[in-house]
């Protein structure tokens, strides 16, 4: 399951969403952290079509997960070779300029 929020920063749509099983969880990896909060992150269940809808409107989005990230990858939102990886957990960024 994936969960999904939109915020909206004046002209910015920001799409945080992630396998909804990290809510709540902080990983790390040497220096780097990143903390899985459920006020950024958990928004609305959804799935793989919904997800692609979320992306198609985003300005910003900040994706965290396997399934998460395998979508947005497969669908040419993010490349894969862009992806990082903290505690095993994939985590990507994307900005539409």
């Amino acid at each position: 399951m994936i969960t999904a929020r939109v915020h909206k920063y004046g002209r910015e749509i920001v799409v945080a969403a992630c396998d909804k099983d990290l809510i709540g969880k902080v990983l790390r990896d040497g220096d780097l952290r990143l903390e899985v909060s459920s006020c950024f992150y958990e928004g609305e269940d959804v799935d793989e079509e919904k997800l692609l809808n979320r992306l198609s409107l985003a300005t910003i989005a900040n994706l965290v997960g396997k399934r998460t990230v395998s979508i947005a990858a497969k669908h040419n939102y993010i490349n894969e070779d862009c992806v990082l990886t903290i505690a095993g957990v994939p985590h990507a960024q994307m900005v539409k300029i």
